[in-house]
């Protein structure tokens, strides 16, 4: 793209004294993905993956994003006049750090305070202060050049019952309470629609595959209020939330409230998610309590109708899973296809299934040297031609009544290196020792990332991303506290103690730029093991079911137990899958789940 936008945005930033802006990817509510309305990001800089922060002075431009995203972004940042910036990579300064070196003595660094949470304004503001600068966040400027911006999105919210939810919304919010009498909070504002839409047991579609909707949720003592656009609640839902206590307000005057909060009030509130501008409407003298949302520990501890209802979801899932790769690798080279149009196809066989929803986030289906772009989406306009020959990186999911799923296969379409098939197997190594970790309770991701990327480091490889992610209850696909990582990333939010109820992502990968990509991917249910002397044991259960391509596996480089490990999943997939094919469908799955 041309850097137009850019020349325009400081225009309006010098007609304001502002020496520096941020612009993120965020929404109001610090959400992972967002509405087409947040994009700002994205319309600046024209890349357009889903974490990213630019930052634009007036004579510099730059994009940081992690690791997923370095091919991807220096891709899309060409002719844009924007430097891509690696997160984490050495001699890459933190954005404080360059607000720091660029802001002039007494300068303006200017940001939307609404898409800004408070942690990390606090940050921005200490950069200030070290040059005695001052702060403008009243102001969305990239809205002052966005012609034809997209409207704000307001989709139709519907309950999610019990027999789905396992847990009364009545029965959440007790529990809340419980939490904020033990905190001595008065109130407690919830600002991550994740955890809204949790609490009361309301889905909608206001973000693209995240079934959520903009709102917030101020609850007290024996009240609670959402703060919600009027048209995204009909007479039911209304009826519905009155019943469970909770008064429906206008999404906007949220802000105004907070400001009506009484003077000695104690306010529990994450400052994590809640956004600057409406930390900065608090009286003075109300006392805020700084910690994570009581529900999200609560959320991602999954109640037994939740795993039970999951486990339901990915058998339906795993069919149209088996189902694509039957058709994939009987039929390619025989008939035209390309990234595009094989991930439609997926997309197809999924919607067939009784009870879906929606795709869990957009398919990554990745041919050849795409899939080294951890996340690359081929387009109807751009996209790659399949043929019998390499491999091809599928990572895609869905949402369920019963569930949401996440799954990764990587398949041979014909003649691989030996390099690939090494690669492979070390891969499928990688996957099997997570998922066959036993632990002592008290672990978290920190302590197993090491026993899955150990095969790969002891080749001198790794990838530059977490190994594993929480997955939310027909939420968002990404979902803390829990989560693989070998490091501590704060923003990741993954590194939390792993609790039986857990539902995880194991999902390792090789990624070589120009070359090819390889990830596998399962969900894994953590439960309680045996318990001694020493504690109490944890372990977990695999929830994925299809198959892992064996025409990339070389036996020879695999341990007996690793074959055993291997062999035993095999044979759960046929059995729980089988039932549900062709017997065409069924003859080839025996083959593709046979011994080795």
């Amino acid at each position: 793209m041309d850097n137009s936008r850019l020349t325009q945005l400081r225009a309006e930033m010098k007609q304001r004294g502002i020496d520096v802006y941020v612009v993120p990817t965020a929404d109001f509510h610090e959400s992972e993905y967002v509405g087409e309305y947040f994009r700002a990001r994205e319309f600046l800089t024209g890349f357009t993956g889903s974490a990213g922060t630019a930052v634009v002075t007036a004579d510099k431009a730059g994009l940081w994003t992690d690791g997923r995203y370095f091919i991807q972004a220096a891709a899309q940042l060409a002719g844009s006049g924007f430097e891509l910036y690696k997160m984490g990579e050495e001699g890459v300064p933190e954005i404080p750090k360059f607000l720091e070196d660029e802001l002039p003595q007494g300068g303006v660094l200017g940001f939307d305070g609404r898409v800004v949470n408070c942690k990390l304004a606090e940050k921005f503001q200490e950069a200030v202060e070290k040059k005695n600068g001052s702060l403008y966040v009243t102001e969305d400027l990239v809205d002052r050049i966005w012609t034809g911006r997209p409207a704000m999105a307001c989709t139709k919210t519907w309950i999610l019952t019990d027999e789905y939810s396992g847990e009364s919304a009545v029965s959440k919010l007790n529990r809340i309470r419980e939490k904020m009498a033990g905190e001595k909070a008065d109130y407690h504002i919830v600002a991550s629609l994740y955890d809204i839409a949790w609490i009361l047991n309301l889905r909608a579609d206001d973000i693209e595959n995240v079934p959520v909707f903009l709102s917030f949720l101020l609850i007290a003592k024996e009240t609670a209020t959402l703060f919600i656009q009027p048209e995204a609640v009909d007479e039911t839902v209304t009826a519905y939330l009155a019943d469970c206590g909770v008064t429906v307000d206008s999404y906007w005057n949220v802000y105004d409230a907070v400001t009506k909060l009484p003077g000695d009030a104690a306010l529990l509130m994450n400052r994590k998610v809640v956004n600057y501008r409406m930390a900065s409407a608090l009286p003075e003298s109300v006392t805020v309590i700084d910690k994570d949302d009581p529900s999200e520990l609560m959320k991602a501890v999954k109640n037994e109708t939740e795993l039970a209802n999951t486990r339901k979801a990915h058998l339906r899932d795993g069919v149209a899973m088996t189902k694509f790769m039957y058709w994939l690798k009987t039929n390619v080279g025989k008939i035209p296809m390309d990234e595009y149009s094989v991930g439609c196809y997926l997309d197809s066989l999924r919607a067939q299934q009784e009870h879906f929803l929606d795709l869990s986030f957009a398919d990554i289906c990745a041919y050849g040297p795409n899939a080294a772009m951890m996340h690359y989406e081929a387009t109807a306009e751009e996209k790659s031609e399949l043929r019998p020959e390499g491999m091809l990186l599928v990572d895609s999911g869905g949402h369920y009544l019963e569930g949401t799923t996440d799954i990764t296969r990587t398949f041979v379409l014909g003649p691989i290196t030996p390099k690939m098939r090494l690669h492979y197997t070390t891969v499928l190594r990688c996957n099997l020792a997570l998922a066959h970790v036993k632990f002592l309770y008290g672990c978290g991701g920190l302590s197993m990332d090491v026993v899955c990327r150990g095969p790969l480091w002891e080749m001198g490889l790794d990838y530059r991303c977490g190994t594993g992610h929480g997955v939310g209850h027909i939420l968002n696909v990404h979902e803390g506290p829990n989560g693989f990582r070998y490091k501590i990333v704060p923003e990741r939010n993954d590194s939390g103690r792993f609790e039986a109820g857990m539902i995880t992502t194991d999902e390792p990968g090789v990624y070589l730029e120009g070359e090819y990509g390889i990830r596998i991917e399962n969900e894994l249910i953590c439960v309680k093991d045996e318990k001694n002397e020493y504690g109490q044991f944890m372990k977990f259960e695999n929830i994925t079911y299809c198959p892992i391509d064996l025409d990339g596996v070389d036996p020879e480089l695999m341990s007996a137990r690793e074959k055993k490990q291997l062999n035993d999943y095999h044979k759960m997939v046929y059995e729980k899958i089988a039932p549900f094919l062709t017997d065409e469908e069924r003859a080839w799955l025996k083959v593709y789940t046979r011994a080795i």
